[in-house]
């Protein structure tokens, strides 16, 4: 009973294909083959601690492969570990930490090798760590309390596991805790509040930490947080202070967004190609800020962008190098926005472009590995045999190494191996194994014998032939016992030896054989293909619109293949049908009964069989009943009656009945047809006429079965198709046309390819489609050469002349007889490589860089081909060592059409190259002329290599540099010029210098000591100077400190005076200075780094005759202060007399009308506030007592470093450089504002500073 394999759809027979170009590579178990790696563990491998650890290793080969292990680069020697063992017939080991062992022991990374005669393959490097989920750190987390509205962080800070936790916040009751856009999770894990609600208190707010390999839950202690509002905050705080700390507590202000992750206004992002680029930012403010993203210099991907977390996250997929770039976050509320600049670098790890494949080879053939690999930064290609680097593998003669292709010719059975590819950079790596097998095998199939195949009519039919032979066989392919090859005009074959039917059609019906052939023999396989009718729907659901509460039936009636049995389903908006007992199918209808409005929609009948399934939908709209019947308007009902009249060879005339055009006016009707004899079942557009028209003249082609059909289109839409009218087979005729697209092109010296563009079916007019295809020589006298050709569009002509022009055509015939005859299209018949070198080879050495060539052109004759160029080769003289020698790199300009010279730019000056020119044709180069050689002329150098400045002194500098790179001649000279700098960036006068070419160092002396220079270097040869270097350098300073004593200008030499000053400090006073004099002072700063000092000149000012009246010397001034004094006197005695006589003034009056029990009197024995404590006294004050309006700071607080006050300081310095200013009273304005203090906090300030 044959194999039955049938195509349902259109995508099947593609995967089929794709995977049998995969299983095509494969050699036959039984037979010789190196090892293949079928089964490994995961480069990085984390195990689970509890269990038995197994690293997978399966490989396949014939023989047998043996397996060995590495651990961390050495051999691993399982005997000796007794509880290591390996798989029997298989490279896995088992590691049995359960009985006495730990995972921890056997961390590592491990390697596989699998090993047979014929080579050794390897694994991937396996990196083997045991899980982790470790415990919390034990901490004590204290209470939080904060003020309505103030944002909040809760850390979370898991411990390091391996793999990574999953990290989520839950309550006592492990109830998620709500999130939101004011509270949300960040992805490392702490809980963000952007502001803080009342409802947010609680006292378990618990962290989780969850890791899915060892299925643990770890759990943080929970986090109790109070929110409380702005009243409950003055109620606490009134409670426990006294009035003379307590200000008040003010509500949380609206704020415009600040950033909580990430800081600053700019941040790096790094990721690679692949994964999922993720993006944060989570704001805090009141209102809640809304978070936006866009990309600066592009678009978000449409299909891969994603937002979590309440759009703080950006997400994209699948991310590449074109994702790089900037991101811009944007936090906004009512009060305004601030944005976050996230630049994004993608980089990716290696992948591959071109991965190496298994290549089987017979002896004496040729073949290439490719391993092309793509990342970044570009990964590095590496090439092992059998395990080992290439490099120190044994020499095989047959093998050539070219970057990352290695090239096989000339195999013999001791070039089988298996070679490893390893493309890596700093992100990752891949390592391949692809084989060499050498083998001499003949032809096999490996499709199963008699597979039948089902395909539906005017369907692709794809027939499998599965092969394998060494050499590679060729496939044939035939149809029936006595069938010829089938060829690729009707047929495709594929390079896997499938045969692929593009159309088929009931004739294809049949048996097909196909034949494999090597020179070591034959083998041959048959398949079986039916071809069924397609499944169609005859009577499709039509449109409707009904009433309310009414009845609608929908018809659908499917022919199909009688051999196929179709399963009927209705659908309804593309979902199943209502569990509802109104809606019933019967046969071909579905019936509802009672419409309601929610039966409205689209409703599909589908037809399925094991190949193939059709649908038709049809649209229900429920309307209302309208109060008086209204008119339907809806598409025409289908024309019918259709006739055919004054049948004729190429033209016929339709006529048709039009149906009721249902209130809408018909405005055209639309002409099909169908090709009964090609195409059945398939319909194309034949014409349009207006819809007033009933009748139409059509134009037809010969020999076509041709069926027609109507169709009638209004307003509202187009109607269903009519029925098909009469078959008409229009008779055969001889084709109108002949191939297009004819060219004549030779692949060899001695042939001629024909070929052109076949005819399709249409276009051959009648049967026995045939091709005439005749040439010869443009330039002789010989008569037309003719054959007649069928089913090919391509022919061969043998043992014509080398590159000779020759005239062509081919001619198009059927049974009935000849096209027109065709023009004549010029062709060439094949080239052969040039014979002639290019002579009298002249170069004219233009400058030191540039050259130009001139040759004389080979004649025509021995070109033979088409002329397309001259190539020079060129290149420059080496040294005189072998390896320089070995290693000459020549370099190529080509020169199109026939020129006959050419410039050579980009020479190195004083040099020697050698050229010759070849000429070159489609074919290839010609032999090379006469190597001519010639130099180069001097040029100017480059820069020096290198220019340092070192042992620096007080008053020399001593310079060293390397010569020039590239000299480009023979150095004359160097030339220094250098110039001091001062203190204001000024250059001061140039000093040229010049310095032999052979010194490589030089010392200039008498410089400016502590001083610093800046100096130009270039080399000079003959031609001029070259690109120059500068440096700059400082001469050192004294380092005792002491300069000549020049301390007065013009009065004498005396000696320095010295002071040492705190490092702190940036000012000095200087004392007993002289009136009118000139002083120099230099400050000086010494340290690591050595003495660096600046100095300046000041003068003092003149003396001054002191011109000023002491006032208090002044009769007038001594008279007025005792008047005040006497004035002052009398007012005491005035207020002690009152005072004993319980007199009464305002301020008493108003005291006692608003007495406060709390208040007590003061004292009458010392005149001291009843409720006053000493320093000592830790008590606070009572609520009615008073205080200083100034906040008088106690000597033990103002007892602090003058840092402690920073900006809150106003004074001066003394000329020792004491301070002489006061304290201000910046405490109290700090906490009267609500603001952060320096010192010590109140308590309304230790509540804040939990923000």
């Amino acid at each position: 009973m044959p194999k039955k394999k049938p195509f349902s759809a259109g995508r099947v027979p593609l995967i089929l294909f794709l995977c049998q170009i995969v299983s095509a590579l494969d050699v036959p178990l039984d037979l010789v083959q190196p090892p293949t790696i079928t089964q490994q563990s995961p480069k990085d491998y984390i195990i689970d601690p509890r269990e038995n650890i197994v690293i997978q290793c399966e490989a396949k080969g014939k023989p047998p492969p043996s397996f060995s292990w590495t651990r961390n680069g050495t051999h691993f020697d399982i005997d000796k570990d007794p509880l290591v063992t390996m798989k029997p017939g298989s490279g896995t080991l088992v590691i049995n930490i359960m009985s006495d062992g730990k995972a921890e022991t056997y961390e590592g990374i491990y390697q596989c090798t699998a090993r047979n005669e014929r080579g050794a393959a390897i694994s991937n490097n396996i990196v083997v760590r045991p899980s982790r989920s470790p415990l919390w750190t034990k901490e004590r987390l204290e209470p939080i309390t904060l003020r309505n509205g103030q944002s909040l962080v809760l850390p979370c800070r898991p411990p390091v596991g391996l793999p990574p936790a999953i990290i989520f916040w839950m309550d006592n009751s492990f109830q998620r805790l709500p999130q939101s856009e004011r509270v949300s999770q960040g992805l490392n894990g702490d809980l963000y509040f952007s502001n803080v609600l009342p409802e947010d208190t609680r006292e378990d707010y618990i962290c989780y930490a969850r890791f899915n390999h060892t299925q643990t839950i770890q759990q943080k202690q929970p986090i109790s947080l109070k929110v409380i509002s702005v009243d409950e905050l003055n109620d606490t705080i009134a409670a426990n202070l006294s009035d003379t700390e307590f200000y008040g507590a003010k509500p949380s202000k609206e704020r415009p967004p600040t950033f909580l992750t990430p800081e600053g206004n700019e941040s790096l992002k790094e990721e690679l190609r692949g994964n999922v680029l993720s993006l944060e930012c989570i704001a805090e403010g009141l209102p809640t800020p809304i978070i936006y993203w866009i990309k600066e210099d592009g678009t978000l991907p449409v299909n891969r962008t994603f937002y979590r977390n309440f759009k703080k996250t950006l997400q994209i997929t699948q991310v590449s190098e074109a994702d790089s770039g900037n991101y811009q976050c944007i936090a906004k509320n009512t009060l305004g926005a601030v944005h976050h600049t996230i630049s994004v670098t993608v980089k990716a790890a290696p992948y591959w472009i071109v991965a190496p494949q298994n290549l089987v080879l017979s002896p004496g053939e040729n073949g290439t590995l490719i391993c092309r690999a793509n990342g970044n930064p570009k990964p590095r290609i590496g090439w092992l045999t059998n395990g080992v680097p290439i490099e120190i593998a044994p020499d095989d003669p047959s093998r050539k190494i070219d970057g990352d292709t290695i090239i096989f010719s000339n195999v013999q059975e001791r070039s089988s191996a298996v070679y490893q590819c390893n493309a890596s950079n700093e992100y990752g790596y891949l390592l391949a194994n692809a084989f060499v097998n050498v083998l001499a095998e003949p032809p096999r199939i490996l499709t199963s014998a008699n597979t039948l195949y089902q395909v539906i009519a005017n369907r692709p039919a794809l027939l499998d032939c599965a092969f394998f032979g060494s050499p590679r066989p060729t496939i044939e392919w035939f149809k029936g016992t006595r069938g010829s090859a089938l060829h690729e005009d009707i047929y495709v074959l594929h390079d896997n030896g499938t045969l692929e039917i593009p159309v088929a059609q009931k004739d294809s019906t049949g048996t097909y054989t196909c034949v494999a052939r090597n020179k070591l023999g034959m083998a041959k396989n048959e398949v079986h293909l039916e071809i069924k009718d397609p499944t169609r729907i005859i009577k499709q659901p039509e449109y409707a619109v009904v009433q309310r509460g009414s009845k609608v039936s929908f018809e659908c009636k499917v022919k199909h293949d009688h051999t196929l049995i179709p399963t009927i389903m209705w659908l309804k908006d593309n979902g199943e049908l209502p569990n509802d007992e109104r809606f019933s199918i019967d046969k071909d209808h579905l019936v509802v009964t009672d419409v309601s409005d929610d039966d409205g929609g689209t409703y599909t009948c589908a037809a399925n069989t094991t190949l193939d399934r059709v649908s038709a939908s049809a649209v229900l709209r429920v309307v209302a009943p309208p109060p008086t019947p209204a008119p339907i308007y809806d598409v025409p009902n289908p024309p019918f009656d259709l006739e055919l009249t004054n049948q004729l060879d190429k033209s016929v005339q339709l006529t048709w009945t039009p149906g009721d055009d249902n209130n809408s006016p018909i405005t055209k009707f639309i002409i099909e047809y169908e090709d009964a004899m090609r195409e059945a079942g398939i319909w194309h557009h034949q014409a349009e006429v207006s819809g007033t028209q009933t009748t139409a003249q059509l134009k037809l082609s010969p020999y076509v079965n041709y069926s027609f059909r109507v169709m009638a289109e209004n307003s509202i839409g187009r109607s269903v198709p009519s029925e098909a009218s009469e078959q008409y087979l229009t008779k055969a005729a001889e084709p109108d046309q002949n191939p297009t697209a004819v060219e004549g092109l030779g692949t060899e010296p001695d042939n001629l390819v024909i070929t052109w563009k076949p005819l399709n079916g249409f276009e051959s007019n009648g049967p026995g489609l045939q091709y005439k295809v005749s040439w010869r020589q443009k330039d002789g006298d010989d008569e037309w050469t003719s054959v007649v050709v069928a089913n090919v569009s391509k022919y061969i002509v043998s043992g014509t002349p080398t590159f000779v022009p020759y005239l062509i055509k081919v001619q198009s015939l059927n049974d009935v007889g000849f096209a027109p005859e065709p023009a004549a299209v010029m062709g060439h018949s094949g080239e052969d490589l040039p014979m002639v070198a290019p002579g009298n080879v002249r170069v004219n050495v233009v400058n030191s860089t540039l050259a130009e060539v001139h040759w004389d052109p080979v004649p025509l004759k021995s070109v033979r081909g088409h002329l397309q160029g001259y190539r020079i080769y060129y290149w420059k003289a080496q040294g005189s060592s072998k390896r320089n020698r070995r290693h000459i790199e020549k370099k190529i300009l080509t020169f199109q059409g026939s020129k006959t010279h050419g410039m050579l730019p980009g020479l190195q000056p004083y040099s020697h190259y050698t050229l010759n020119v070849r000429v070159v044709n489609g074919k290839g180069e010609g032999p090379a002329s006469t190597d001519r050689g010639f130099h180069t002329p001097e040029g100017v150098p480059s820069a020096p290599s290198s220019l340092k400045i070192v042992n620096p002194t007080l008053d020399s500098l001593t310079l060293e540099w390397d010569p020039p790179s590239h000299p480009n001649g023979i150095l004359t000279e160097y030339t220094l010029k250098y110039q001091p700098i001062n203190s204001t960036h000024e250059l001061g006068p140039l000093v040229d210098l010049k310095i032999p070419a052979n010194k490589t160092r030089w010392t200039l002396k008498n410089l400016n000591f502590s001083t610093r220079y800046k100096f130009y270097f270039y080399a000079q040869t003959s031609v001029g100077s070259g690109s120059q270097i500068t440096e700059e350098a400082i001469t050192t300073v004294d380092e005792a400190g002491i300069l000549p004593p020049d301390v007065g200008a013009g009065k004498g030499k005396e000696e320095w005076r010295k002071a040492n000053v705190n490092g702190s400090r940036s000012f000095f006073g200087l004392k007993g200075l002289m009136p009118g004099t000139a002083y120099k002072v230099r400050v000086g700063a010494e340290g690591a780094s050595g003495f660096v000092s600046s100095e300046d000149v000041f003068e003092t000012g003149p003396a001054m005759a002191s011109r000023q009246v002491d006032i208090a010397t002044q009769g007038w001034f001594i008279g007025l202060m005792c008047a005040v004094a006497l004035l002052i006197l009398i007012l005491l005695i005035v207020c002690f007399i009152r005072r004993n006589k319980g007199g009464k003034y305002p301020v008493k009056e108003k005291e006692d009308a608003h007495a406060d029990p709390e208040i007590q009197p003061m004292k009458e024995d010392d005149g001291t506030f009843g409720e006053y404590s000493d320093a000592e006294d830790h008590k606070p004050l009572k609520k009615g007592s008073r205080t200083p309006s100034d906040r008088t700071v106690k000597k033990e607080d103002s007892d602090g470093s003058l840092a402690d006050y920073g900006e809150g300081v106003n004074g001066q310095f003394n000329e020792d450089g004491s301070f002489i200013g006061q304290y201000s009273g910046r405490r109290e304005k700090e906490q009267a504002e609500g603001n952060e203090s320096s010192e010590a906090p109140s308590p309304v300030n230790a509540m804040n500073s939990f923000v």
